[in-house]
């Protein structure tokens, strides 16, 4: 089967979510669904309208791009307000339905979108900060600092300061990744922890270096991501902080490769623990890694040679979607853990990061192969 039609089979299930979903009631938002409340502005919505508009970009049919302006607009309102999404309750997760905005704004060039964006832009004047000058990944997680926040915040923040601020807050985004790095990454494995509490308060937290014990692929996928998406919306100018930026994606691309399973093409859960009691291979973090090293490497970020890992974890992804479009083998939503096993027992369902990224994934793909998959 041709990756063009894996994409189409995809892209039917996507076709079956959009036209039984609204904003009011996405059928995708399983957490949403199953706590019974009114849906809000929210990240998990945002990495499938991202993944719609990705479709739109591959495939050129307006009904992707029509249904996220669809579900976006019932958010965003004409002064630029966006209904349920409160900056002040400065959650970075709420950040990343913000990238969508700009490709809405470029589309069709509604102010309400730009005003929207400076919504979201003042979340981030204010949001919470480490000592250090890192974004705490919400005001109820005081001094913390996640992986999955990198994803959810920076690429926004990146392309706001690059595109409308003459790059003011650039270098400042630059040096939170540096940050990150400098507390987060293991020196032995070259892996990053989930989480840092910088005030070493949290029951996860390392007395000493105030980071988590564990490695969870999910996080390390969105951390991937994150910097191949900032990387594609940073200015070169800024010549020492791109490459920057670019060598700690190298780096973590090389560590993250030794772990990939020889066997499938797969990553673990808990990445550094493979084949452990209760440890499984987990797919969404696998698409997030395929799709950051095949960007990478078309964007120039990464040497061409990284191709071949990730097209193996392409592979793996296809394995576990099922004749219906659905993918499988998805980690349950995932707060930062104390120990290894408190991720081994996170529950395995469809989600729509799954969904999501595996769009995303195989739309990526497309530009690196037309052959079988």
């Amino acid at each position: 089967m041709t990756h063009e039609e894996i994409l189409s089979m995809l892209g039917d299930y996507v076709d079956y979510l959009i036209a039984n979903s609204s904003a009011e009631a996405p059928m995708w938002n399983i957490e949403k669904v199953r706590s019974g409340k009114p849906n809000k502005w929210n990240y998990i919505d945002g990495c499938m309208i991202t993944a719609c508009l990705s479709l739109y970009k591959t495939t050129g049919d307006e009904k992707y791009l029509e249904f996220s302006k669809e579900f976006i607009d019932y958010f965003v309102q004409p002064d630029g307000s966006i209904k349920t999404y409160d900056p002040k309750e400065y959650n970075l997760d709420n950040v990343n339905q913000g990238k969508n905005l700009f490709i809405l704004y470029d589309i069709y060039g509604d102010e309400k979108y730009r005003k929207a964006i400076d919504t979201i832009r003042s979340q981030l004047l204010t949001q919470p900060r480490t000592k250090e000058g890192n974004f705490w990944h919400k005001d109820i997680y005081p001094w913390q600092v996640w992986l999955d926040g990198t994803y959810m915040a920076q690429p926004f923040y990146m392309e706001y300061e690059t595109r409308f601020n003459k790059m003011q807050g650039c270098i400042d985004s630059y040096k939170q990744f540096m940050n990150i790095k400098k507390h987060m990454r293991d020196e032995k494995t070259g892996l990053y922890y989930h989480g840092y509490d910088e005030s070493r308060q949290m029951y996860w937290a390392d007395p000493e270096t105030g980071c988590s014990p564990n490695f969870w692929l999910r996080a390390m996928g969105w951390f991937l991501v994150a910097m191949v998406d900032v990387l594609e919306r940073m200015d070169e100018q800024l010549y020492n902080e791109y490459r920057g930026i670019m060598a700690m994606l190298k780096q973590a691309v090389e560590d993250m490769h030794k772990f990939q399973d020889e066997q499938t093409g797969m990553f673990w859960q808990v990445i550094d623990h493979p084949e452990a009691e209760g440890n499984y291979l987990e797919t969404s973090g696998t698409a997030l890694f395929a799709y950051a090293v095949l960007k990478g490497v078309r964007l120039g970020f990464l040497p061409a040679q990284y191709e071949a890992p990730a097209l193996r974890a392409v592979q793996a992804v296809l394995a576990r979607v099922d004749a219906a479009g659905i993918v499988g083998g998805v980690s349950y939503g995932t707060p930062v853990g104390n120990d290894a096993q408190f991720y081994k027992d996170i529950p395995v369902c469809p989600m729509t990061y799954g969904q999501a990224m595996a769009i995303l994934m195989l739309a990526e793909a497309l530009y690196h192969t037309g052959e079988d998959a």
